[in-house]
């Protein structure tokens, strides 16, 4: 997205947990369970976690490959 009046990039909005939960089809309590774990990628800005719909995006994508630390995780334990 670009601003019309001084052509500079207008970065996109951060998602919020919820926003996040509706992409997924998941919990706002799950998504949160998932920041916890460090399983899901997103930014804290003090008290609050905010989410890059690019990051998301590229998370899922992983998720597909079986790629994500998780998948590893779970590969390692069934061997």
């Amino acid at each position: 997205m670009v601003d019309a009046r001084n052509r500079e990039p207008v970065p996109e909005r951060l998602l919020e947990a919820d926003d996040v939960a509706a992409i997924l089809g998941m919990t706002t309590d799950w998504v949160y369970r998932e920041v916890r774990a460090k399983r899901l990628p997103h930014i804290r800005l003090g008290r609050y976690v905010r989410f890059r719909r690019e990051s998301i995006n590229a998370w899922l994508e992983a998720c597909e490959r079986g790629t994500t630390v998780f998948a590893e995780r779970t590969a390692a334990r069934r061997r």
